[in-house]
Formats: C-alpha cells, structure tokens, sequence
C-alpha cells in the first residue's frame, strides 16, 4: 500500500503489529489477553464516522491525522512535582492518585493501601498483584465490538487507574485522581481505569484532566465502574484543557441491587470533548444519577452521549445535561433510555437544556426513550435557546446593569448541575472557575501557565 495512501485505521493496525512486543512485554496477562480480540474488533469497526448515529456530529477519523508521537513505556520527563499544585483543585484533604501522559505515577509505590484496606494506584500493577480481583472484572463492560474507538483502547492501553474499595468500607476521604498531560512534542495516549466498590461500600471519587503544556494531545480513555450490592459511588470529573486538546472520554458503570451510583462531569475548557457513558442498572432499587455540563466558545466542540439501560424492575434513574455554548462553538447530545420488557415498575427522568449565546453557535440534541414494559414513570425533553430577556428586564430594573444580569443568569443556569456536587469545597471551587469563564478570564487555576484562550 502507498504510505501516501494509508488511512488512519491502517496506521493504527500496523502500529500494533509493528509494536506488539512493546506494547505486551511490561503490561500483565489479564491486559494482554483482551488486546488481540479488540484488534479485530477495530478492524472490522474502524474509527466512527457520520453514519454512526452515535458520532453524528463529530468528525472522529480526521482527529487521528495529526502526527502524534505515540509511546509504549513512560517516558522519562523531568519535571517540578509543584507545578502539579498550582491548581487549587488539589487543596482539596483528598487521597491522591496521579498520571502522566496516560501512565501511573508512583508517588512513591505504584500500589497503596489506604484506610480501612482500600486500594489505590497503577493497574497495570494491580493486574500483577490483584489477578483475581482484576481479571474479574477487567474489559467485562466495555464495548470492544460496538465501538472502535473503545477497542482501540483496549488493544493499546497499558496502564491508568485502579481503585478498590473493600466490602463495608465507607471511605471519608475523597479519592482524587489527576491526569497530566506534559510533553514537548503532540501526543496521543489510550489509558485504562478500574473502579470497583465492593458489597455497601462508599466512597467519593474526583477526577481531574489537565495540561502542563501547550502541545497538542489526543486522549481516549476507557473507565470500567462496578458498584455492587449496596454500594455508593459519587464521581465528579473535571474537564480543564487547553484549546489544543481532543479527549473521548467512555465510561461504563455497572449497578447491583440496592447501589448508587452518581457521575458529574464538568467539561470546563478544551479544543473537542466527547464523553461516553454507558450505565447498566442490573438488579432490583438501583438508583442512578447522571450530570453534565459543557462550556464552549470559539470553535470549541463539545459532544455527550449517554445510554441508561434498566434491565430489571424497582430501578430510577434521573439525568440532567446543560451546555452553554458562545462564539462559534458548537455542541451535541445523543441521551438514550432503554426500558426492558421486565423492568416494570421503572422511574426514569430524562433532560437536555442548552443556552446559545450568538447567532453563531449552534447544538444538536437527541434525547430517546425507548420503553418495552407497561408499568413506568418516564420524562424525556430538551430546550435550545437564549437568556430569558424578561429575567433579565426585571434584574436591570432593581439596579443590576446588563452584564451582571447576563452573568448571573448564566451562573444560575450552570449552577443547576454544579449544585448536584455533594464535596462542598470542590462544589465551590467549580462554581468559582464557572463564574471567571462566564466573565471571560481564564478558567485555568491560580498561577498556571497554560494558556487556556
């Protein structure tokens, strides 16, 4: 084939031939064993393109033309352990968790044991350590043959996040992982987490993504969550990028009876942002909470798709997505709500609201129900348009000038989703960088570098 013609699923499936060695020889079994399968998987599927209806509004495939280095081991990278700090977002009394460039980074072990016999830390560590525990449920929810990029992931990751938290244990301190990105060339990472909170166990879990640099990165990244019976899991992901930045996100939760399981993702800044999530309700009173909010402007990109499946009765579901988009930015939102033939008694609450700010910006919004049994309480909706002008009146009539009033409308209009943060200095923290994005200061942390416009 002519190098000139190569497409980039080509590439890709001739990157892990080329680099099977590599990619295999520091990675543990229970990862490898998925890789081989996945790569065909992705050969069949290849990258999404606009006939999924899934990635309608996003161009997948011209993302990966970009000359990415692409790297098998942690690259050796000497940098200031401070830096990671400047961000106000770590003040936070957390348990921490840290990777760069899509590898663990010890600080000082790869494993930890924490309270009460919770474990944090690499999973590529983990699968040598914990087998038993990993191959249990390592790549039993991800999708490998219905989406190629979740595939793609599985093929090439090698290392991400593993967090266990043992049966009865409810965890007072948040867990908080960190992603960096730092490198003086672009780069494109695939890294894998494991969430898994055993039998009536808790515990609140943040996520943050950032970039040290201001070189171009791709992330896709693929997280498994297993809530099992009785178990409750709060997990906040942050999104705070520079303009340079691709990330897909692809989570998949799964709940037992009687779990919780409650995720709000905040995509704060970044160039295009698309997050996955998949939720499986597989036993009776599981109670599900899914958030979003998106902030774009400029030719910023921000895409959500979520799919709620309940599979058994006595189960609720409650999902809110908002975006507020400006220049010309542009935004989508594919909600699905599957309702199974024995999932009677079913109360499943669906909603997308959008706030265009010019003319110029512009969303997308798809939210389906999908019902096969008789006795349910469902709701689906979605809004697309401006501030409320009369809100707005009745504020610049009590003294308030016309900027404050827009600000303040579009805070509150954010805020709906903020507020469903249980943290409270976290909470705060996001509801701060909000309100400097909406007043057009950067909404990076104090004192860092990159410059996010």
């Amino acid at each position: 084939m002519n190098a000139t013609n190569i497409t980039p699923k080509d590439e890709f499936i001739n990157l892990y031939i080329d680099n099977l060695d590599l990619i295999t020889e520091n990675s543990a079994k229970i990862l490898n064993t998925a890789r081989q399968s996945a790569l065909e998987s992705f050969k069949i599927l290849g990258f999404p393109n606009a006939k999924n209806e899934k990635y309608k509004y996003t161009r997948v495939e011209k993302l990966f033309h970009t000359d990415y280095e692409k790297y098998f081991t942690p690259k050796n990278i000497t940098f200031n352990i401070d830096d990671i700090f400047r961000c106000d977002i770590p003040s936070l009394d957390t348990h921490l968790a840290l990777t760069l460039n899509g590898f663990y980074l010890s600080n000082p072990d790869m494993l930890v044991e924490i309270e009460q016999g919770v474990i944090i830390g690499s999973l590529a560590e983990a699968a040598k350590k914990y087998p038993n525990v990993v191959s249990k449920y390592y790549n039993t929810l991800a999708d490998n043959d219905e989406d190629g990029l979740v595939a793609l992931n599985t093929a090439f990751s090698q290392d991400g996040v593993f967090i266990y938290i043992p049966k009865g244990v409810m965890l007072e301190k948040p867990i908080q992982i960190i992603n960096l990105m730092m490198s003086d060339e672009n780069q494109l990472v695939h890294y894998r987490n494991l969430i898994i909170a055993d039998e009536n166990a808790q515990a609140d879990i943040v996520i943050c993504d950032h970039t040290l640099s201001p070189s171009e990165y791709l992330s896709n990244i693929v997280t498994e969550v297993f809530t099992n019976r009785g178990a409750n899991l709060d997990i906040v992901s942050m999104q705070n990028q520079h303009n340079d930045t691709t990330e897909f996100t692809h989570v998949f939760g799964k709940q037992e009876r009687d779990s919780v399981l409650s995720t709000n993702t905040v995509s704060l800044h970044g160039g295009i942002i698309r997050n996955n999530i998949h939720i499986l309700l597989n036993d009776e009173n599981c109670e599900n909470h899914t958030y979003g909010l998106a902030l774009a402007d400029r030719n910023q990109h921000i895409d959500m798709y979520s799919f709620i499946d309940h599979a058994k009765p006595n189960c609720n579901s409650n999902e809110l997505y908002k975006a507020l988009l400006d220049d010309q930015a542009t935004g989508a939102f594919n909600g699905r709500i599957l309702v199974r033939q024995d999932a009677q008694k079913t109360q499943a609450f669906q909603s997308n609201n959008n706030l265009l700010l010019t003319a110029d910006a512009k969303m997308y919004t798809k939210p389906q129900l999908e019902i096969y049994a008789d006795d349910v309480k469902c709701t689906h909706g979605a809004t697309v348009g401006q501030l409320d002008m009369e809100a707005k009146f009745y504020m610049q009539s009590r003294g308030i000038g016309e900027r404050e009033a827009k600000l303040l409308l579009m805070f509150g209009f954010a805020h709906d989703v903020i507020g469903h943060i249980k943290a409270a200095p976290l909470r705060e923290r996001i509801d701060e960088l909000v309100n400097k994005r909406l007043r057009g200061d950067l909404s990076r942390c104090n004192n860092c570098p990159m410059n996010c416009c």
